[in-house]
């Protein structure tokens, strides 16, 4: 998909983020530009402690900039409240961890409820949209049984069903195939590749490479300094 037929929704300029440790102030994200468009699939690869974790905070609204600004639909993050960016993150932002952080006392179901629970939807239409988005991944026979029930595969599939349930904007992924073996990964791979066609813009942050090359394009990150990486192969 070309540029000049997809919206720019996301734009970062500028932003720096510092974190006061002591008397001493550590830079972790310098002068970060990034623009993402609407069905892009975007990895931002970088080693440990290059900063990509505080930017994945910032681009899911945990966090703020110290310095630059963040729009998300034109919205200026750093204009908003506390309380208006736990609106804004339910509303716009579908998390996937590299642990699924599924709840043992909840099915699958119940757990990719939970989102639909907080955001107040009636309980007949999250039963409905749940079974939806489990069907979705490929679940459908799996509705009623416990995470300890599960293969981890599995249970990152629930995740990514509870991070879609929600409708969000944006679905912003965390390591997403790191507790998985590679054959199990590279089926999560194909989940998420099946849902950008489907015009699902997708960020995931990953320090593998081999992962990284999933996305259509990939930006990297050392020492808090985001570089453009280019499309890949597939793109």
């Amino acid at each position: 998909m070309s540029e000049n037929i997809m919206e720019a929704f996301f734009e970062m300029k500028k932003i720096n983020k510092y974190y006061h440790m002591g008397e001493e102030d550590v830079h972790v994200l310098k002068d970060v530009d990034l623009t993402v468009r609407e069905g892009e699939y975007l990895s931002v690869l970088g080693p440990s402690g290059s900063g990509k974790s505080t930017l994945m905070n910032i681009i899911g609204c945990l966090d703020v900039a110290s310095e630059g600004s963040y729009t998300l639909h034109g919205v200026p993050i750093e204009d908003l409240t506390d309380v208006e960016l736990a609106h804004l993150r339910s509303r716009e932002i579908g998390f996937i961890f590299q642990n699924s952080q599924l709840l043992p006392r909840l099915n699958a179901q119940k757990n990719v409820e939970l989102p639909l629970i907080y955001a107040g939807v009636a309980p007949k239409e999250r039963h409905k949209r749940a079974q939806a988005m489990l069907e979705r991944v490929g679940l459908a026979d799996r509705m009623d049984h416990y995470p300890n029930q599960l293969s981890g595969g599995q249970q990152q599939r629930v995740a990514i069903a509870r991070a879609l349930v929600g409708n969000p904007t944006i679905l912003l992924a965390d390591e997403p195939t790191g507790a998985l073996d590679q054959k199990t990964g590279a089926q999560v791979m194909d989940l998420f590749a099946e849902l950008n066609r489907e015009g699902r813009t997708i960020i995931m942050i990953t320090h593998d490479m081999h992962i990284a090359a999933h996305a259509k394009r990939v930006v990297h990150i050392i020492d808090g300094v985001l570089t453009e990486g280019g499309e890949t192969a597939d793109a």
